[in-house]
């Protein structure tokens, strides 16, 4: 979903991106759940984040070690009219004392990776997002929106006091080791069922640059969504964690983030 850099004062109220209505235009609602939904439908979700028991490889491998005992979250709510195609998306969240850790597994249908270099629009490839706010209330403290296509390619957005477009360096993103199930570009799509696998992990220091935060421990939280979506793909969706109240696709509503309890 496209990024937009702006104040925070005006987080309170959500944003919208400039091809997109903004919130106050239109009437509250809901974000549905997708066909395949197993969990009891809820107003915000929430997810216990584990600590990393060690070091891990970086390998995009869903099974090994390090994440057998970590349950995955499901992306099960839809924004705007139903998608035809409905790709289940988990992701799984850990940490230790230097980083937070993410894995993603998507089982889908319709695979589209152009994008090549950081920073460009991302979104409109087969995409998964992780918006946070480390620590405290997002109206008070801004947000972070990490949106990362099939293959590793990333948008890193700070919507923070004081930061600019450009707030991620090279350095920051390197510091950023990622693997991918798949290789890039891909283009033109794939149109086939495919499951492929990405991980990540943040070193907390490539925010601490720009925001003081609370570094994870037993107790702390954070808020935050986690997405999918894919919007120049033959069958485009948005798709979300936690439900959004709003009638449009818009991801950047931090208003609508759940709740990461870090164990």
């Amino acid at each position: 979903m496209q990024s937009v850099f702006m104040s925070v004062v005006a987080l309170a109220a959500g944003f919208s991106g400039p091809d997109e209505k903004p919130a106050d235009a239109v009437p509250p609602a809901e974000s549905k759940r997708v066909r395949w939904a197993t969990l009891p439908p809820v107003k915000a979700n929430t997810y216990r984040v584990r600590r990393m028991a060690a070091n891990p490889k970086i390998d995009a491998d869903w099974d090994k070690a390090a994440w057998k005992d970590v349950p995955p979250l499901t992306i099960e709510y839809y924004m705007g009219r139903e998608p035809e195609h409905q790709p289940k998306a988990q992701a799984r969240v850990a940490y230790d004392d230097e980083a937070i850790y993410l894995i993603w597994r998507v089982e889908d249908n319709y695979v589209l990776g152009k994008r090549t270099k950081h920073m460009q629009d991302v979104w409109r490839d087969s995409c998964v997002e992780f918006f946070f706010t480390p620590g405290g209330d997002p109206a008070e403290r801004g947000y972070f929106n990490l949106e990362t296509n099939c293959h590793g390619v990333k948008l890193f957005g700070a919507h923070v006091a004081g930061a600019k477009e450009d707030a991620f360096t090279d350095e920051d993103f390197a510091s950023m080791t990622t693997a991918s199930s798949l290789k890039g570009p891909i283009d033109p799509e794939i149109a086939k069922p495919t499951t492929w696998t990405l991980e990540y992990k943040i070193p907390f220091r490539v925010i601490e640059r720009l925001i003081k935060i609370e570094r994870p421990r037993p107790g702390v939280t954070w808020r935050a969504n986690f997405y999918k979506c894919a919007d120049e793909s033959s069958h485009p969706h948005w798709l979300t964690w936690s439900p959004v109240g709003n009638a449009d696709p818009q991801f950047h509503l931090p208003k609508f983030f759940g709740v990461l309890t870090f164990e």
